[in-house]
């Protein structure tokens, strides 16, 4: 296959010049860098910036603390496990409740790919708080870095009777799609430096060859109605196609993703298309082919360009299904009628079909912690250790306790409202379809303010809303502190996106079904201005909507005077 580096050497007569992560890869294939040299050296404060690159494949990202800045840079360590379909068990959970108070800074936070993040790990604590996951049968390989992330599938049990066998494939498919470097192994389980000589220095990963993929890589299921995975902002999806009960197969899609860069014309975010049907039985060797799709011809000269969206949005849908089945060596199918009708999660008491019950609870932006008055981490983590539920992390960073008798109802009932937490669930339904991404003070690309700032904006917009007699609507409302989109903001009805410090661009017209994305309303807004702007909107939507017409339809009809709808099935 001709590559994209072979095609600009074929198109100027020289090389191309690749980004500084290509050559990284391709002089380390087994991504250890000097981390375990590092790691052994006590007096290393920090890991060097090669290093920070491969630590990204071992599921770590290396921070500093920005409160801190004017003082002095304190490094700090985000590590991010992987949980595909966000299927934990009680025991892992309790190992996590355990590391969190002992090395992190005492929260959880579930991420929007259905992950653990643990915050504030200094260098110190990192092997230990690694090797305790990896006993308790967790990993973080790949949780981070240029390979397949997490693998996401619905968490409900009540969304219909394949969402176990939908959450099996997606832990095969996670397996399958793992890169198979030795040198995780070695250094978070052994301890120790991998010898690089001898085979080792040949090391060529089968899937992913000597440079990995050009960018990260996300893959999802989803199972319409319920499009809880928001499926359609993921590089590879999977949407089931169930016909009489029975899973006949999916519909394959490609080519999503959010991230894009200020200022830069040639970054966007960009929804999937669906490119065809296929079977269970083709589902492995049809992903695998997207991958390695990514792999040739994704934009290895251009870091904010190397995603897949980029390949599909240039070279089209049709180039890209016929280079799909040359691979494959198989057609893909006519692409199967759908609909999705609505994104979020079932929260509250819900049966289950084998006659338990699951518990939703609401996570504010998806931070486990204990606060006066509301104990969500020692509840937690008292219930799981009594009642031993299994545990689903949902891709709107809420938790669900799945498995538990009928009969223990009322006592975890008891318990949760002893550290001040209701199985009710009793917020706005505004604030429990918001999310928030982590911004400041530990994620280095933050411009501005996004998980501290989103539930005093949202107390603004509650009392606005109930002002103008809508506190019983619905606004799916996502702030991220810059525009790399890790909460899903350009598929909200409303989001704020980070653009400077106090700054954001405001975008309105998301979909409940979360199949359109919404389009920017101001460019620049200051945090003070946020509640006057949206206020001046609100009234608009108060006075000139549809009967039962939604926030995000009806900006999208009359703010941007645009009749289009969601993506058509």
């Amino acid at each position: 296959m001709t590559n994209i580096s072979e095609l600009l050497m074929i198109s100027v007569g020289a090389p191309a010049k690749l980004t500084k992560n290509e050559g990284l890869k391709e002089g380390n294939t087994l991504l250890t860098g000097t981390i375990a040299q590092t790691l052994a050296d006590p007096a290393a404060e920090r890991f060097t910036d090669e290093d920070y690159e491969f630590l990204k494949f071992h599921g770590i990202y290396q921070q500093d603390d920005r409160d801190q800045r004017k003082v002095s840079k304190h490094y700090i360590m985000m590590v991010r496990t992987k949980f595909p379909g966000g299927v934990l068990s009680a025991a892992q959970y309790l190992v996590c409740d355990r590391l969190a108070s002992q090395y992190g800074n005492n929260t959880l936070r579930i991420t929007t790919r259905q992950d653990f993040q643990f915050h504030g790990i200094v260098k110190a604590n990192i092997q230990q708080t690694m090797k305790s996951l990896n006993e308790a049968l967790m990993s973080t390989i790949a949780a981070c870095g240029d390979v397949e992330r997490n693998v996401m599938a619905p968490p409900t049990p009540s969304t219909g009777p394949l969402v176990d066998q939908i959450l099996a494939e997606a832990r095969k498919l996670s397996d399958v799609l793992a890169p198979r470097t030795p040198g995780y192994h070695s250094i978070w389980l052994e301890g120790r430096e991998l010898d690089l000589g001898g085979a080792n220095s040949n090391f060529l990963d089968p899937l992913y060859g000597k440079t990995y993929l050009p960018r990260k890589f996300k893959t999802a299921f989803a199972i319409p109605p319920l499009n809880d995975i928001d499926i359609f902002t993921n590089d590879l999806g999977f949407v089931a196609i169930v016909e009489g009960g029975k899973l006949e197969g999916y519909n394959l899609l490609a080519g999503g993703g959010l991230g894009m860069s200020h200022g830069n014309a040639a970054t966007f975010p960009r929804l999937a298309d669906v490119i065809g049907f296929v079977t269970a039985q083709q589902l492995e060797a049809a992903a695998k082919a997207v991958i390695t799709v990514h792999r040739d011809f994704g934009d290895r000269t251009n870091r904010k360009h190397a995603r897949l969206k980029y390949v599909l949005q240039e070279r089209g849908v049709d180039w890209f299904r016929t280079e799909l089945e040359q691979r494959t060596g198989f057609k893909l199918g006519a692409a199967r009628p759908f609909e999705f009708t609505k994104q979020g999660d079932v929260l509250g008491w819900h049966a289950q079909s084998n006659g338990n019950y699951f518990l939703g609870l609401f996570v504010e932006n998806g931070r486990i912690r204990d606060i006066e008055g509301y104990q969500l981490k020692t509840g937690l983590q008292r219930v799981i250790e009594r009642f031993q539920p299994e545990v689903r992390l949902t891709a709107s960073q809420n938790i669900l306790l799945v498995n538990l008798r009928p009969d223990q109802r009322a006592d975890i009932k008891q318990l949760l409202s002893e550290h001040g937490i209701s199985v009710h669930n009793p917020f706005s339904r505004t604030r429990l379809a918001s999310m928030a991404c982590p911004a400041l003070p530990t994620c280095g690309l933050a411009l501005a303010e996004s998980e501290r700032a989103l539930p005093g904006i949202l107390t603004d917009v509650e009392n606005l809303l109930a002002e103008l007699g809508l506190q019983e609507e619905e606004l799916i409302i996502r702030m991220t502190g810059c525009p790399n989109g890790c909460a899903r903001p350009y598929t909200a009805e409303l989001a704020l996106v980070g653009k400077g410090p106090n700054k954001y661009q405001l975008y309105l017209g998301g979909n409940e079904a979360s199949t359109r994305l919404n389009r920017l309303y101001k460019d620049s807004v200051k945090s003070e201005e946020i509640t006057s702007e949206l206020r001046a909107v609100l009234a608009r939507y108060t006075g000139e909507r549809a009967a039962g017409e939604r926030f995000g339809d009806f900006c999208q009809r009359v703010i941007f005077n645009n009749h289009s709808t969601a993506l058509p099935a």
